[in-house]
């Protein structure tokens, strides 16, 4: 049986956990449904098998017994080997996908050691394409191959002469069209790569330690600029000043920019523009480079590309115009001037050529589709526009829904409309067309004209984003199910030049012709050069690193001599004896903790068990971990912990765990990544949570590491839990039984009124039985149950005092 395991912790950076889980297993679902389809399509009879929450847990033993492939989630691996549910010595072996990933302590290196642990016979592989994410920090690819007991690095780079050589017999005809920017494009580009290296140059001044490497020009403008400057800035966040997070704001919306002008239209960008200063009026900020000169031209040239203000002796005629009214009242004529995207005439000509093409290839079967790629789904919403309307059509329409709010230029569109569809722009040429084989929808009938992209077989142009998808293969499905003759890369992405090179290779003697669109001398070119370089570096600084690695025998864990199959301290570096497993006395049994199943989904379990403490996973209705009969755990991370204060979530958290144990504790892990103090309204709110349960203990962590090591401290010497019994407790359940068999609500009100504390409340609750009986007992009563005198007189005053109301309420009496 072979398991191929994905990994489950998103890579999106802005997510919540639960978004970040929802996203890798949309995306997982996909990688899976690729895979199964590839091998239909080479006729394999026994198909994977996927294992999921819809399979109860009690019937997921014979699906693991049935053998052949199966696809699994980390969770789910995880419980069931905890649990021996997974019949682990029957395992043939686990191949890893996006192995660059796996760290010490996710899933994916737990799911490996357990199953080290009791399989020693079967293998394991990995697999990754993405070299460039081992080029950062020290020793990386060894450290991975250290969590996922390999051996054996196999490098596959694209200069590989194996590699080189196969791909160029089956290369695919390749025509690179260097679009030229027109001058207003090159104009806001100078100008914004110069505030871009201001910013740059200031933020380098107020920090210092930040290497100067990183914080170049050339490496602002790439992807990975923004996981360069979190990686230096997050641990310190909570410690830079205002200007210095004002500049990091500023480089990303810059980069924004770059990426919105060679993206989009000139309408788009100008409307980013316009939003940006209005912002600024809006909430007051100053982030200063608007004030530059730099930015200046920018704006100039960007309202230039969209429309022009002249004098009204300079107006000329023949361009569109519209009236609008200035602050004074004086009406101001704008001559529109929409300037067409350079990119849109290229793709203008490649279709031409195409169709001119297709029209003489009757030897070949017929006209070959023809599959344009975009970057994402906005662009390719423009393309369609573009394709369908024409230029000037499309972009009026556009800026009259971006900037026309009135009624009053409902003529003045009416009016331009008519003109925009009947004449075409002179420079641009025909207006292209992608009529579909069984003629064209009717010009009103917009919503068949929109069905008919990238949805039916029978267009001559298929419209594809890729990226923001959430399939990975989505464009190699796209390319296995179409077939296309002609590929046009509308956007320069480096990894799906890859793809093309691999799906064509794969189909050696179809033809096959790839129109590679891109801006010569802009950001996009540069950025495109930049990541080809550092795949190649990185590639050569693996192959430098492979050359003088050590790997230990014992490395694939196929014997008990390898370290980090072993538990407890001797794992973690800690001075043992590491005769005993798991750091246990011997002949003692190993300690337990219960784990909530949903807490697997964290990194804390996986060190629990490094540590030598087994887990047992159920589902529990009131906390994370068991650690005894009376000792109870609720986990919160940072952001869950705002949540849930907010929300009042974890005030009943924390009543359900007082109520049915002695001892609740909440463990509270702070962010490594990004650390700094708490929030007003959290500090306040904590404190009134203490106040209401006065039981209730804090746990502070610095990280999941320092949290397994003070879970393993607390557990050291206590009672074994009940897993049953944990599980089984719900709302229902009977409460501890000297104290809350009494109601929460009227406990909390009774500590609060004066002369009650946590030392006699406990004895008034058994004496006296509801509130009403209190407010009849007189004070030598109350004295003898109080055992106080002095606590006896101000309960007794502070119920008996009236209350000085006014008209006929005064003199009423405390309740």
């Amino acid at each position: 049986m072979v398991i191929r395991e994905d990994f489950l912790q998103a890579a999106t950076e802005n997510l919540g956990p639960e978004d970040e889980e929802d996203s890798s297993k949309y995306r997982d679902k996909h990688v899976e449904e690729y895979f199964i389809n590839q091998l239909k399509l080479e006729g394999t009879e026994h198909l994977p098998c996927r294992v999921t929450n819809e399979i109860t847990s009690n019937s997921r033993y014979e699906v693991y017994t049935r053998g052949g492939v199966i696809f699994a989630t980390s969770r789910i691996l995880v419980v069931d080997f905890l649990t021996d549910r997974i019949p682990s010595d029957l395992i043939t072996g686990i191949l890893v996908y996006r192995a660059h990933r796996i760290i010490e302590s996710c899933q994916e290196a737990f799911i490996l050691r357990l199953f080290r642990q009791k399989n020693k016979r079967g293998f394991i592989k990995a697999f990754t394409d993405n070299a460039i994410a081992f080029d950062t920090g020290f020793c990386h690819v060894e450290r991975v191959m250290r969590n996922l007991f390999v051996r054996k690095l196999y490098l596959w780079p694209r200069f590989h002469v194996a590699v080189n050589s196969f791909l160029e017999q089956h290369k695919p005809e390749v025509v690179e069209i260097h679009v030229a920017m027109t001058p207003a494009m090159r104009a806001i580009q100078t100008a914004i790569l110069d505030i871009l290296n201001a910013c740059l140059k200031e933020l380098k001044c107020h920090n210092p330690s930040l290497e100067v490497e990183d914080l170049s020009l050339e490496n602002a403008i790439g992807k990975p600029f923004d996981k360069t400057i979190r990686h230096y800035l997050d641990p310190l966040w909570h410690q830079l000043g205002a200007k210095t997070k004002s500049l990091v704001q500023d480089l990303k919306i810059l980069r924004t920019l770059l990426l919105y002008l060679c993206q989009y239209d000139c309408v788009t960008f100008l409307n980013l523009l316009e939003s940006l200063r209005a912002t600024e009026k809006a909430f007051g900020q100053n982030s200063g480079w608007l004030f530059l000169d730099s930015s200046t031209s920018m704006f100039v040239n960007a309202r230039a590309r969209v429309y022009n203000i002249p004098d009204s002796k300079m107006s000329k005629k023949g361009k569109k115009s519209e009236k609008m009214e200035n602050k004074e009242g004086q009406e101001t004529k704008k001559e529109l001037v929409l300037e067409s995207n350079p990119k849109w005439e290229a793709l203008s000509e490649v279709l031409k050529e195409i169709e001119a093409e297709n029209k003489e290839s009757e030897a070949l079967g017929g006209p070959g589709q023809v599959l344009i790629c975009a970057a994402d789904d906005r662009t390719c919403a423009q393309l369609r526009g573009y394709l369908a309307s024409g230029a000037q059509a499309f972009l009026l329409q556009l800026y009259r829904r971006t900037f026309e709010k009135d009624g009053k230029a409902e003529a003045v569109w009416t009016e331009f409309g008519k003109a925009g569809s009947s004449k075409r722009n002179p420079k641009s040429g025909k207006r292209p067309r992608v009529p579909p084989k069984r003629g064209p929808a009717p010009a009103g009938d917009r919503a068949a004209r929109r069905k008919r992209y990238g949805v039916l077989r029978e267009p001559l142009a298929v419209l594809h984003p890729l990226l923001g998808c959430g399939d990975p293969y989505a464009l190699t499905r796209t390319l296995h199910e179409l077939e296309p003759r002609y590929v046009v890369l509308y956007d320069a992405e480096l990894a799906f030049v890859r793809q093309l090179e691999v799906y064509r290779a794969s189909r050696p003697g179809r033809p096959m012709r790839v129109y590679f669109l891109i801006y010569g001398g802009s950001t996009e070119e540069q950025r495109y050069l930049t990541t080809l370089r550092k795949e190649k570096e990185a590639f050569e600084k693996l192959i430098r690193e492979k050359a003088s690695m050590v790997v230990p025998e014992e490395r694939e864990g196929r014997d008990e001599s390898n370290l980090d199959l072993m538990r407890g301290q001797a794992s973690m570096g800690d001075a043992i004896d590491t005769r005993r497993a798991g750091g246990q006395e011997p002949g003692t049994e190993a300690a337990r903790v219960v784990v909530d199943l949903r807490e697997f989904r964290s990194e804390l379990p996986a060190l629990l068990h490094r540590r030598g403490l087994d887990l047992e996973p159920v589902t529990l209705a009131v906390g994370d971990y068991v650690l005894s009969p009376e000792l109870c755990v609720e986990r919160k991370s940072m952001g869950d912990l705002a949540a849930s204060l907010g929300s009042g979530r974890l005030y009943a958290q924390c009543q359900a765990m007082a109520r049915y144990y002695r001892r609740p504790l909440l463990l509270v892990e702070l962010d490594a990544r990004r650390p700094g103090p708490l929030l007003p309204d959290v500090g306040s709110r904590l404190v009134l949570l203490t106040l209401h349960f006065p039981r209730l203990r804090l746990l502070w962590c610095p990280s999941p590491h320092a949290a397994a090591e003070l879970l393993e401290e607390l557990k050291r010497g206590r009672a074994q839990p009940d897993a049953a019994a944990a599980a089984a407790i719900s709302a229902d359940s009977e409460p501890l039984p000297d104290s809350e068999r009494y109601n929460p609500g009227p406990q909390d009100f009774l500590m609060r009124m004066p002369g009650v504390s946590a030392k006699n409340c406990r004895s008034l609750m058994r004496q006296v039985h509801s509130l009403a009986e209190l407010a009849t007992l007189p004070q030598e009563r109350l004295a003898a149950i109080l055992g106080h005198a002095g606590n006896a007189r101000q309960l007794f005053e502070f119920i008996h005092t009236p209350y000085p109301g006014p008209g006929p309420t005064a003199g009423r009496q405390r309740t």
